[in-house]
Parts: structure tokens; C-alpha cells; sequence
């Protein structure tokens, strides 16, 4: 009996033979996108699109717009070096919403995060001790959990 591949390299052959992998490995640069063009460049910028190996690149401002038009061959350069092949032959930068990236505290401070108190969690369990189905007892629970957090992060921000 022949051993089992492991699924990695099937999942490789399978998208090898769909001619799949170079797409995946283009796409690639959405990941690693302040690592290729450096952070300055890419608090500004997002890459939105690739078509006939044309990167559309979604740009704040008309300033970096035009800023990033002298930088498009080192940009390409950087890209294809960090795609160990000429996949990309063209940038074109495009006015565009750009999401900023939370910062690690923000990441950290979210509603969700945060603890109860001793008080609060024994508050919410006095509510609920008639409640006689679990179901019930459970749903309310998390509802009443989720809402002190919520507060507590409320008061946090003020």
C-alpha cells in the first residue's frame, strides 16, 4: 500500500497543473506590501486590482499620485524581486479609499477584551439563577456580558 501524500504537495501539483499558482503567488503581494514598497509608501497606498499584469494600485492623495509616478520602476523592480519573476510590467495608481491598519494598542483595546469585574460578573449571575432553561440562562448570559464589556470599553475611551 503506497503511503498517503502529504496535502501540501497535492494542493501544490493541483494548482501547478490549473496554472493557478503563478496568480496565487502574484496575489502574494497583498500580504507583504509595506515589506515591498516600505512603510511610508504603503500608509498611502493599497493594491487593489492586477489585470494583463497591470497592478492597480488605490492612492490617498493626488499628491502621492503623482509622487508615485517617478518611484513606478523601482516600485516594479521591488515587486517582480519579491515574486522572484517579472509578473508585474506596469503600475497604474488610482485615486481610491485607503483602510489604515490599526495600531497594535488599538488592536489590543477592543470591547471584546476587556474584564469584568468581580462585581459585575456576580451581578449577572443573580439575574439569572431563576432562569430555569440553560438555553436561556446561557443566551442571556452572553448577551449581559457582552453588553457590560461594551460599557466598560465605553467608559474606557471618555
Amino acid at each position: 500500500m503506497e503511503r498517503p501524500k502529504p496535502i501540501r504537495s497535492i494542493l501544490e501539483n493541483a494548482l501547478r497543473e490549473l496554472e493557478i499558482d503563478a496568480h496565487v503567488k502574484t496575489y502574494s503581494i497583498w500580504g507583504a506590501w509595506k515589506e515591498i514598497v516600505g512603510e511610508s509608501v504603503a500608509l498611502h497606498t493599497r493594491p487593489h486590482a492586477i489585470r494583463n499584469r497591470i497592478l492597480f494600485v488605490h492612492v490617498s492623495h493626488p499628491t502621492w499620485v503623482q509622487q508615485l509616478q517617478f518611484l513606478k520602476s523601482a516600485l516594479i523592480d521591488k515587486i517582480n524581486a519579491f515574486l522572484g519573476e517579472p509578473r508585474i510590467r506596469d503600475i497604474r495608481f488610482h485615486l481610491g479609499k485607503i483602510e489604515l491598519e490599526a495600531s497594535p494598542r488599538q488592536k489590543e483595546e477592543t470591547w471584546q477584551s476587556q474584564k469584568l469585574e468581580e462585581e459585575t460578573s456576580k451581578q449577572i449571575e443573580n439575574l439569572l439563577q431563576n432562569i430555569l432553561n440553560e438555553d436561556v440562562r446561557k443566551s442571556l448570559r452572553s448577551l449581559l456580558v457582552k453588553g457590560a464589556k461594551l460599557e466598560r470599553y465605553r467608559k474606557h475611551l471618555e
